[in-house]
């Protein structure tokens, strides 16, 4: 990719990226599959899908209904992973992620997750997107974001340090993930501009990668 000559220059030595949101725009799929939950419950689908993005569907029962016993939040979000895996009608890359990918062939990257392997490889596939060679998913971790252990796990699957990887983030729990582990976000999309990341971009057609002497690389990012 060709740098570009306006915006904001990170240097770092390794990225570490979301999927949802970030890479994949799932937002179809998830709003079936959330909407349905919430009227099952009788909850406000607006609000319960405020919440859904980036964790766990158990984290987020728990966060609507906090007196429900875990055991019942962990049966029915294996029961939405299930739906979530099955259906990709919609699914597809945000603006710029093919490209964004084909750059950092052969740089320090990881995926890092709240998905599960089998959905994550659904939604990379169905997005047309080449999967990482490193990854981190829901069966990597004991805590899901925002607890930093994702991103702590990737940062030293591609060997840095936390503080020197910059995470691609889109939402909350994953931005709050990605600052408790030390590390610098750039937060893509229209949920991300409101959460005071590192760097904002709406989408990722306007990053560039360069890679730099030593393995170091540096982002252009559109201003």
């Amino acid at each position: 990719m060709a740098p570009s000559t306006d915006g904001t220059l990170l240097e770092t030595s390794a990225l570490l990226l979301d999927m949802d949101g970030t890479l994949v725009d799932s937002d179809a799929v998830v709003e079936r599959v959330w909407r349905a939950w919430s009227a099952r419950q009788g909850l406000d689908p607006e609000y319960v899908l405020s919440v859904a993005h980036g964790q766990q569907a158990h984290l987020t029962m728990a966060q609507l209904l906090p007196d429900r016993p875990s055991e019942r939040n962990h049966a029915e979000g294996r029961a939405l992973l299930d739906q979530e895996t099955g259906d990709t009608e919609g699914v597809v890359p945000v603006p710029g992620a093919p490209a964004f990918l084909r750059a950092l062939h052969g740089l320090p990257h990881a995926l890092v997750t709240s998905a599960s392997r089998d959905l994550a490889r659904a939604r990379m596939t169905a997005a047309g997107l080449p999967m990482p060679a490193t990854r981190i998913t829901a069966e990597d971790v004991s805590a899901s974001k925002p607890d930093p252990e994702g991103f702590l796990k990737g940062a030293a699957e591609v060997g840095q340090l936390p503080s020197d990887c910059v995470a691609f983030e889109d939402s909350p729990a994953g931005i709050a993930a990605a600052r408790a582990a030390g590390m610098r976000v750039v937060g893509v999309g229209h949920r991300a501009a409101d959460l005071s990341p590192t760097v904002a971009v709406p989408d990722l057609s306007g990053v560039t990668v360069e890679p730099l002497p030593q393995g170091r690389i540096r982002l252009h990012l559109p201003a």
